[in-house]
């Protein structure tokens, strides 16, 4: 991993996003979607939900396209001006949030015939961006993944020609808050569903009809889909594998439960990992859950790791120059920050290839050497 650079002008320079370790090389598209079909909850009187999803796969070889940035221009200006300040105690404009690229070529072709797909749900309040990671990751594996803006509960999120939206939620959330945008989430991933179903029939579900990868129509198997998400995007992939027939298995990474799934758990496979601090006995969601799911699942807990270890911060995080020590161990704990991502990586395309592509794994029967940190709870 490449420390961040500190240029002449006082800026902190690009961060580095690790590289995928599956044999594919990968590709990426932008898509917006509009959900006619339901009114904007966060905006009173908007007659319709607007989404931006990023569609990641493996790629044929196009060297000559340029690689995805990994926020777009004024996206990552605006984490950088909000979001960051507060996570990290920088200044605003202090680091260059749009210089990190992904591993992603855009909008190079599809190769790999007939792939799995997976939704990657963001945390409260964050953009799909910070799931980059695991999202790249899974793609070089062979799996066709979506990540998905929660528009106007994202922080930011930007649109084709640089119109960008902020969050709209209340100052202070409640349950009832927490509890709509779990909802509203479910509904999101539901009609990204539908627009995938759409994609696979050959019809371009973007609004503008801008052109899509070559490929990518014929390679969608929506008969095997999974879904996996951090904090609140874990609940909603619970909440999503449990209510939509056509998820098959989901993957909660450190979040708790809310709505009807927390007291009924889930009949299909599920996997959860966990922070350090995250048990049965501190959250009595994971507890019902893991009590009334009746089909394969385990919980695996990441000894050192803290909520924040499970997205791109863990690794980009450490990069920013100046940031304390005790402010960095608050939100991404004593882990190593490679060891925690090569084994998030491994157990969550493990699940994957277990129930999506029927592969068999000894990762979930017993401790791994390869994996220290990662402890298996019965």
């Amino acid at each position: 991993m490449l420390a961040a650079l500190v240029t002449a002008a006082g800026l902190i320079g690009a961060l580095t996003l690790p590289v995928p370790t599956g044999p594919r090389e990968v590709g990426t598209v932008a898509l917006h979607l509009v959900d006619r079909s339901r009114p904007e909850p966060w905006v009173a009187g908007r007659p319709y939900r607007e989404l931006m999803v990023s569609v990641w796969y493996p790629a044929a070889g196009s060297r000559r396209l340029p690689y995805a940035p990994h926020m777009t221009r004024r996206a990552g200006e605006d984490f950088g001006q909000t979001v960051a300040p507060a996570m990290f105690g920088t200044k605003p404009g202090e680091v260059d949030w749009t210089g990190t690229k992904t591993h992603a070529r855009y909008g190079a072709p599809v190769k790999g015939g007939k792939l799995p797909v997976v939704l990657f749900s963001p945390g409260f309040g964050a953009p799909r961006s910070v799931g980059t990671a695991i999202v790249e990751d899974l793609a070089s594996r062979g799996y066709i993944v979506v990540s998905i803006d929660h528009t106007y509960e994202a922080a930011q999120v930007e649109f084709p020609g640089g119109r960008l939206e902020r969050a709209k939620l209340p100052a202070q959330p409640d349950t009832a808050d927490m509890l709509k945008a779990l909802r509203t989430r479910v509904a999101d991933s539901r009609f990204v569903l539908d627009q995938l179903d759409r994609l696979a029939r050959g019809h371009n579900p973007d609004a503008a009809r801008r052109r899509l990868p070559g490929g990518l129509p014929g390679a969608l198997d929506l008969s095997r889909t999974g879904m996996i998400g951090h904090s609140m995007g874990g609940s909603t992939a619970a909440e999503a594998t449990h209510d939509d027939p056509r998820v098959d298995a989901g993957v909660n990474l450190d979040g708790g439960h809310r709505g009807p799934v927390a007291q009924s758990g889930v009949a299909k496979p599920f996997l959860q990992m966990a922070a350090q601090p995250h048990t049965r006995e501190s959250d009595a969601s994971w507890r019902t859950f893991w009590e009334r799911s009746t089909g394969w699942k385990r919980e695996l807990r990441f000894t050192g790791a803290e909520h924040y270890s499970f997205t791109d911060l863990q690794t980009l995080g450490p990069q920013v120059p100046g940031v304390p020590e005790a402010r960095l161990r608050g939100l991404l704990g004593t882990i190593d920050p490679e060891r925690s991502l090569a084994a998030q990586r491994a157990y969550a395309a493990a699940f994957f290839d277990l129930h999506l592509k029927g592969r068999q794994t000894p990762l979930f029967d017993a401790p791994s050497a390869e994996h220290p940190d990662v402890e298996l709870i019965p």
